[in-house]
């Protein structure tokens, strides 16, 4: 990168301060190589989402002397579908060939303004479902932190985007700087995994009847290996009347119900306990480490210690030694080198 990279945030109404503050935290730590100026729509101070008003000191007429646009994420109460004409304007005079970037709801203001019509974005994944309903044009991907797209970029909620800022100086300055960046930020360099690994997925309430009873049993069982014909003969069913209402009820086959229970109970004991994979894996029905070190990275993308390393922010003593994962790196995230 030659001359000075300016990046102007876009400070719109009940924007949320943490996100607005990431910009200028990290292109600010790259040693002078990019200038971070924040401007907001009409001149009057910018409310956020907390319980205080921010003053802003530029005006929405620097959005055009950009050569990267940030749109921190903001309180969507007062957002329905379409975004005050005072911001398309704004948007409006953003230079061709600008890089727009946006954090967690900012996503909604691009795809208001047809920005992202036909192209891949991804957002909070609290907000895929409203997402995908508003805007049925733009291909939402809700597991990953953020979506290089060339000239635009999307991120996920909150420290997504320190990914995406940090993902940026790496294609603009190399890995060095963004290393030294993030060290100065004290933050990983990349993260494993997308936002699959921070999502809540409790087991959906089951209806009353039919195979409600089979599946609590099946849940209170995990550890044994579960048959088909052994689900369908605790809920007197044929084998064939016994998967075809499975199906209807819970809308997946009994296996890879199954499948997701044992995950999901591996990751509450990841985080709960100090039992070594193995015996995780044995507790919760899958046959070796390895198998649960599978299907756990096929879910969420990481391996059982990055996994118990990122919400417990220690491993135990017997895990906590060079070369104790023995599994592989996840598939790259869009943040990786």
């Amino acid at each position: 990168m030659g001359s000075v990279h300016r990046v102007v945030v876009l400070a719109l109404d009940g924007v949320y301060p943490f996100e607005l503050g990431i910009p200028s935290r990290v292109f600010g730590a790259a040693g002078g190589r990019y200038e971070v100026l924040t401007c907001g729509i009409d001149g009057a101070q910018v409310r956020t989402n907390s319980d205080f008003s921010i003053t802003v000191e530029h005006g929405p007429q620097v959005l055009s002397t950009a050569d990267t646009v940030v749109i921190p994420p903001f309180d969507m109460d007062r957002l329905a579908r379409e975004i005050p004409r005072s911001v398309v304007d704004a948007l409006a005079s953003v230079k061709p060939g600008t890089r727009i970037v946006s954090i967690c709801t900012g996503a909604f203001v691009l795809a208001a303004a047809g920005l992202l019509d036909g192209r891949a974005a991804t957002t909070h994944w609290a907000l895929a479902d409203t997402f995908r309903d508003w805007f049925p044009d733009v291909a939402l991907d809700p597991d990953v932190l953020f979506v290089d797209d060339g000239d635009i970029l999307t991120s996920a909620g909150a420290s997504s985007g320190v990914d995406v800022c940090l993902h940026l100086v790496r294609e603009d300055c190399g890995t060095q700087v963004a290393n030294h960046v993030a060290r100065v930020c004290v933050v990983p360099p990349w993260r494993d995994g997308g936002q699959a690994q921070y999502i809540e997925q409790p087991v959906p309430a089951a209806p009353a009847g039919g195979t409600a009873a089979t599946r609590q049993w099946a849940l209170e069982h995990l550890d044994e290996p579960l048959s088909l014909a052994e689900l369908a003969g605790h809920a007197r069913m044929s084998l064939r009347t016994f998967a075809r209402r499975f199906k209807d009820e819970v809308g997946m086959s009994p296996g890879r119900w199954l499948a997701q229970q044992r995950v999901a109970q591996a990751r509450h004991l990841l985080e709960s306990s100090d039992l070594p994979v193995d015996d995780i894996a044995g507790r919760v029905g899958f046959a070796t480490g390895t198998s649960l070190r599978q299907h756990l990275h096929a879910a969420i993308g990481v391996s059982p210690l990055r996994y118990r390393r990122t919400f417990r922010g220690t491993l135990p003593a017997s895990e906590d030694a060079p070369g104790a994962d023995p599994g592989q790196r996840p598939k790259l995230n869009a943040a990786q080198p």
